[in-house]
């Protein structure tokens, strides 16, 4: 149903009587929400205490990893030109796209940076761009909100973190999604996946049916979770392409307990 529709349906006879109500106050009696994609941010974000974000494949895999060996990330929203500018300005070394790299590069992929040693080489700020996660993440901090990072390696860490500090404040959960060629939201399973190990640890009242949904699709596919990634389009994707190790690295679910908070403008270890 067109979303006009849908709004003025919620609102009539049809309805016994509901009080007008619009798509973006469709989860706002909830405690705890969760949505899709950039728009989605927008709607979940509204009152929340903290709103996480979550790209399994690969930019908040990536983004823990780099926490993890105790560097600073920027989220960025765009590939080009400026993304050079911005590092260079910030003394920060800039991730590129994994089939880019050389000599002295960092790439987008967490198995690289799992294995690098960057503070020994003096690497300690790190700009990472991302149209999916990195993106949601500068928009929502843009607007204010309190942003952590999120993936299968630090879900439980992070909800713990959450669960400490926001009270009976909303939480917002947020889905990246990938992008069809169109550039229109692909919604990636593995972010669903995510979105559900980090709401299984919250153990709060007041979920919205969307986050009850992702709740349980985690819960469900948890004991099969390493195969599922593997076999999900982007499991498949990277693997085709050799990062089959980037899928592992995602996959090791509970591994980190760092907590990437968004800090005036980068991501630092909120438990540190």
């Amino acid at each position: 149903m067109h979303a006009a529709r849908l709004a003025h349906c919620i609102g009539d006879g049809q309805s016994g009587g509901l009080p007008p109500m619009s798509l973006a106050d469709g989860q706002g009696g909830y405690r705890v929400r969760f949505d899709w994609g950039p728009v989605g941010a927008d709607v979940v974000a509204a009152g929340a205490a903290f709103v996480a974000v979550v790209d399994v494949l690969s930019f908040t895999t990536t983004l823990t990893v780099a926490v993890e060996q105790g560097l600073s990330v920027l989220p960025y929203r765009w590939r080009d030109d400026s993304a050079v500018d911005v590092a260079r300005r910030h003394g920060a070394m800039l991730a590129v796209l994994r089939n880019q790299t050389g000599p002295g590069q960092i790439t987008l992929s967490p198995e690289s940076i799992l294995h690098a040693d960057l503070r020994a080489d003096g690497i300690d700020r790190l700009v990472l761009p991302s149209p999916n996660g990195s993106a949601i993440s500068a928009r929502l901090a843009d607007a204010g909100v309190t942003v952590i990072g999120v993936s299968l390696r630090n879900a439980a860490a992070a909800a713990a973190w959450v669960r400490d500090r926001a009270g009976d404040r909303p939480v917002g959960v947020v889905a990246s999604g990938e992008r069809w060629p169109d550039g229109s939201l692909r919604p990636a399973v593995e972010d669903l996946w995510g979105a559900g190990a980090f709401l299984d640890g919250l153990t709060a009242d007041g979920f919205s049916p969307e986050a009850e949904a992702a709740l349980w699709a985690y819960r469900g596919i948890s004991p099969s979770l390493s195969d599922a990634l593997r076999e999900s389009v982007s499991g498949r994707e990277l693997r085709a392409f050799g990062f089959s190790g980037d899928v592992a690295v995602a996959a090791a679910v509970g591994a980190s307990r760092v907590v990437p908070v968004l800090t005036d403008g980068w991501f630092v270890d909120g438990g540190s």
